[in-house]
């Protein structure tokens, strides 16, 4: 399954449980697990639960994506064409070459 395919059997999905789901409100669960996250990588560098700290971090991340696929249906925008877009005007910057400004 490619990432059209996939957003767009997510879109089924949300339409399906979350059909009055406001256009923000997977902003909000997206910043929500980027909390998740950051706070797994937190206790892992504490060296607190560090096999839970991975998973953590892997159910994060996962949920992070169906989020930004969410936010992304609920405000139509297509997230492969986002993706590649903004990867094309930043994979051209050089950092190394340029430190401060990348080459923009």
């Amino acid at each position: 399954m490619n990432l059209k395919e996939l957003q767009a059997d997510h879109r089924r999905w949300l339409a399906h449980n979350f059909p009055k789901q406001q256009a923000h409100e997977p902003l909000l669960g997206l910043v929500e697990e980027v909390g998740e996250l950051a706070h797994a990588h937190l206790k892992s560098a504490q060296g607190i639960r560090e096999i839970d700290a991975e998973m953590d971090k892997v159910d994060a991340v996962g949920d992070i994506f169906i989020y930004l696929m969410s936010y992304c249906n609920s405000n139509g925008i297509d997230l492969e064409k986002a993706i590649a877009i903004t990867w094309e005007r930043v994979s051209a910057r050089d950092w190394q070459a340029d430190p401060k400004k990348g080459g923009e």
